[in-house]
């Protein structure tokens, strides 16, 4: 069976390591265009990291962004859905986190308010202009979508191992990196979620959904879908819960797949 809707992350999944998307995979996915399949990119990157891959696959349709929290419209640039994480459970969140974790820093993203965070907090990624720095307690006031934390003496795994432990039902915690970076969401919202409601509006269905991803961030996502790829790049876990695994994301794995069917 063609699918329907095409998902697919993008950070080591439909871009290479250098950023790029590879002319073969920008061709795949005008075949699944013409096809009149749906395809979304369902990423953890909040939209300000949109604009290049924009680019390269011709600003068409929606995105899901900030691992579902938010649904940005990729031809007028404008975030069209969000779903906060509100101050209260975010408050709750990094206190139970600080109890837990000592020497723990926090960060968040805040849909078109951008990124801030606290001094301790050192980002990884870009710093654009200007740039909020202040007590995290001072970041959450209005709700965030995406609330980041980092630990500098753990990796990812571990540190999504405690935090889930002890952060419980007050949001979903996952990651998307090895290098101590946890993201964490309201409670219910995931890649899955933010798919699932677009799928809905649009009549599709769970089963006629191929999705693609390497972290486990995108496990919620891949659960859900009919059919699952995992790259061969890929976080063991993911490539022990996907239907099959592709090429890594430096040797087309995406468009290899979708080639199938395309």
């Amino acid at each position: 069976m063609t699918p329907r809707l095409v998902a697919c992350d993008l950070d080591g999944t439909l871009v290479r390591s250098d950023g790029s998307v590879s002319p073969r995979t920008r061709e795949a996915l005008a075949e699944v265009e013409k096809a009149g399949v749906l395809f979304v990119m369902v990423t953890g990157r909040p939209p300000r990291w949109m604009a290049q891959v924009a680019d390269q696959t011709g600003h068409r349709g929606l995105a899901v962004c900030a691992n579902g929290a938010l649904v940005y419209d990729l031809h007028t640039e404008q975030v069209v859905r969000t779903n906060v994480l509100d101050a209260a459970a975010a408050g709750q969140v990094v206190a139970a986190l600080r109890e837990e974790l000592p020497g723990i820093s926090f960060a968040v993203e805040r849909g078109a308010g951008g990124f801030a965070r606290e001094p301790a907090y050192v980002p990884r990624f870009d710093n654009e202009s200007p740039l909020r720095v202040a007590p995290v307690e001072e970041l959450l006031e209005q709700g965030v979508v995406k609330l980041l934390a980092r630990h500098e003496s753990f990796g990812s795994d571990e540190l999504l191992l405690q935090a889930r432990a002890r952060v419980g039902t007050l949001a979903e915690c996952t990651h998307s990196s090895l290098d101590g970076l946890l993201e964490i969401s309201a409670t219910g919202v995931s890649k899955a979620s933010g798919l699932a409601s677009l799928a809905k509006e649009w009549g599709v269905d769970a089963a006629q959904v191929v999705a693609f991803g390497d972290m486990p961030n995108d496990l919620p996502m891949l659960a859900w879908a009919g059919h699952s790829v995992g790259m061969a790049n890929g976080h063991p876990d993911v490539l022990a819960a996907v239907d099959e695994v592709t090429a890594s994301n430096d040797e087309d794995g995406v468009a290899k797949v979708l080639d199938r069917w395309f």
